[in-house]
């Protein structure tokens, strides 16, 4: 079994828009007061509550531009919130629809054909670590099984590091 991580956009993706930066089309985010359903913030994870104010803006979740690069428009928190942290734990804003894509991406950032299903949301887990269990598979995308958006993306979880404590076993 392939332990797995759930990571949100960068802070520093987030920073930059919240400072008044550009999207991914050059323009700025438009703002958006939420309706309360279906608008989750990519960098919190988390829905973006009825009356909140959001910025909504072209995403491109990818270094570099290349054939395989999907920019499309995603959701944040118009004021600052925090990164989500319980990343081994399924994200609450992938609660709101009974499935999503999930597909693997080379170290490259190409798509791995073959690998892009639509999964049951209690599903995600487990595929994603079939996914990841492959060695041509570097990440996995979640994203609407509907619209194609970019929720989130799933890596292989680190080991931890422990430290020498120079007592012998």
């Amino acid at each position: 079994m392939t332990a797995i991580r759930f990571v949100a956009m960068p802070t520093s993706d987030a920073e930059h828009l919240w400072n008044g930066g550009r999207d991914a089309y050059d323009r700025l985010p438009e703002t958006m007061v939420s309706d309360g359903d279906g608008n989750p913030c990519r960098h919190c994870l988390k829905n973006i509550d009825e009356g909140e104010e959001l910025l909504v803006f072209a995403y491109r979740p990818f270094q570099e531009l290349q054939p395989y690069v999907e920019t499309g428009p995603i959701f944040l928190h118009k004021q600052p919130c925090r990164r989500y942290t319980a990343e081994e734990v399924q994200p609450p804003m992938l609660t709101m629809s009974p499935d999503f894509i999930v597909r693997g991406y080379s170290a490259n950032d190409r798509i791995i054909y073959g690998t892009g299903a639509v999964t049951d949301f209690d599903r995600i887990p487990a595929y994603a670590e079939t996914l990841l269990a492959r060695g041509d598979i570097a990440y996995v995308h979640v994203r609407s099984a509907r619209n194609n958006c970019f929720q989130c993306r799933i890596e292989k979880a680190k080991a931890p590091i422990l430290e020498e404590t120079g007592a012998l076993a």
